[in-house]
């Protein structure tokens, strides 16, 4: 269990799983006391009414949870989406949840794009999110948290990724979405230490971590899935995060792929007993 420091400092606790609806049916017998949060993308709820608004409302009635946005575009050429904003706090306040949270990347322009891309790592770049993180933060009336993301090519880079996210959160002055298996991802098809990356980031600024499975395209390049288990490597580097950092709330995603939701809470469990193990070593 996590102990009183991290109970008071974090706004949810333990360990996590995200909410799909593919889950629902399933998660709704599950054996109680097995997640101890779940997070969604407010995009996917907002405005749902009938059966399945109930069904979300009976989660979001029995557990904690966080928001994990996928289409407000942080670091898009086009004007900040604040209709949007308005219509997430209202979602947010709706439903009591804890936290939001979005990617540190960009997915529109003219219209919305399929993928996340990469914000340029360059000092007019952190000038220009950071700018557009405080406004949401105005809108939104609560800090957010943004999660350093999985990027396949580094276009006129003139920083490194690690001093890039570290300045915009700096400079915006919110919080971080630890996200372990992209580091993992990254280090990879970037060749650089992921316990080196994760150690220099702002542990202060952690609110929660995500833990993943990916896809291995090739040798040297990994494709940042959500389909697939976590693999030994990523639980050894968020046992890395916890000795570094101490014990902080951490949530497993799965976007598709699904398999028996059982063995989705035996994964959860694992981040648990790592959770138990680092606070008592």
């Amino acid at each position: 269990m996590p102990d009183n420091e991290s109970r008071t400092r974090y706004a949810v606790h333990g360990a996590g799983l995200g909410l799909r609806r593919d889950l629902m049916e399933d998660l709704e017998t599950a054996a109680p006391g097995r997640v101890d949060f779940m997070e969604v993308a407010p995009e996917n709820w907002i405005g749902v009414g009938g059966r399945m608004g109930r069904q979300f409302r009976a989660f979001t009635e029995r557990f904690p949870f966080v928001c994990h946005g996928l289409s407000l575009s942080i670091g898009s050429p086009a004007p900040l989406d604040e209709a949007l904003l308005a219509d997430i706090r209202a979602f947010l306040d709706e439903h009591g949840i804890r936290l939001y949270t979005e990617h540190l990347s960009y997915c529109s322009d003219d219209g919305h794009l399929y993928d996340l891309l990469p914000i340029p790592f360059t000092e007019e770049a952190v000038h220009y999110v950071a700018e557009r993180v405080r406004r949401a933060q105005d809108i939104l009336g609560r800090r957010i948290a943004l999660e350093n993301a999985s990027y396949y090519a580094a276009i006129g880079a003139e920083m490194s990724e690690l001093a890039f996210v570290n300045a915009v959160l700096s400079e915006a002055d919110c919080d971080l979405l630890l996200d372990v298996n992209n580091i993992y991802v990254n280090s990879v098809n970037h060749g650089y230490d992921p316990a080196a990356f994760l150690k220099g980031l702002p542990g202060e600024r952690i609110v929660y971590a995500h833990v993943a499975g990916h896809y291995n395209e090739a040798q040297d390049l990994i494709v940042d899935t959500h389909g697939a288990e976590v693999i030994n490597p990523v639980w050894s580097l968020l046992e890395t995060a916890y000795a570094h950092f101490g014990v902080f709330p951490t949530l497993l995603e799965r976007d598709f792929n699904f398999p028996p939701v059982e063995k989705l809470l035996d994964e959860v469990d694992t981040i648990r007993g790592l959770q138990e193990r680092a606070a008592t070593s």
